[in-house]
């Protein structure tokens, strides 16, 4: 049983205006597979009740989408989310960045967020994230310096899914992009399919489906 941080985003708008937060399944399927062998506790930078992407909630009506938002546990551990000033590394086996535009644009320029993935990276904990969560992961770097992306095989919220979802501009950089230009292996299969990466400590997924499979991929890591 080990104990895992999941981090949210708290910005609400995109670039343009539209509301965004984090993506809902992408929390509520690597849960359900953790919860009941894990500690899971939740973060944001802002701390308690970060805002969830409303368009999500519409999209996914699965049962374990659904549950996610009615579950008493879970709106305890929102209510009681820490802020990422307060989170200690050295308490958590793992962390998991859920995704959702958001994270593109608070997580992976807040340099207390930088501070804290870099913590995980460098105690050999696992650093893992899905869909848009690994830009939170875009400033971690190594004990020599480098990013935690270069050589290393990873995947994201394609540039092609990108486009499928009008969501360009949207964002700050293309998450794909900045990957592959900082050294990193980039790894894909067609929108919206199924693609989890497990590169020693570093596990990324692609997408909404992946979610569920990043989670599996924690819970074998630990």
């Amino acid at each position: 049983m080990g104990r895992i941080l999941f981090v949210y985003t708290s910005c609400s708008k995109t670039l343009t205006g539209t509301g965004t937060g984090w993506y809902l399944p992408e929390a509520a399927h690597p849960y359900y597979v953790l919860e009941k062998h894990h500690t899971v506790d939740f973060a944001a930078p802002d701390g308690p009740n970060p805002p969830v992407d409303e368009g999500s909630v519409q999209m996914f009506k699965d049962d374990e989408s659904q549950e996610f938002l009615k579950d008493e546990t879970v709106a305890k551990k929102f209510a009681a989310c820490k802020k990422l000033s307060e989170v200690d590394a050295s308490q958590y086996d793992a962390v998991f960045y859920v995704g959702g535009h958001g994270p593109v644009i608070d997580l992976a320029s807040d340099p207390v967020n930088i501070k804290l993935a870099t913590d995980f990276w460098r105690s050999g904990k696992i650093t893992s994230a899905v869909c848009h969560g690994p830009a939170a992961l875009v400033g971690v770097t190594d004990e020599a310096g480098n990013s935690i992306f270069k050589g290393r095989s990873a995947t994201c919220f394609t540039n092609e899914e990108e486009v499928q979802v009008n969501g360009v501009q949207s964002i700050p950089f293309l998450v794909e992009d900045k990957i592959a230009s900082l050294g990193g292996k980039f790894a894909k299969t067609e929108p919206w399919g199924v693609k989890v990466c497990v590169d020693g400590k570093l596990i990324t997924g692609q997408n909404p489906a992946s979610a569920k499979g990043v989670g599996e991929a924690i819970h074998a890591a630990l």
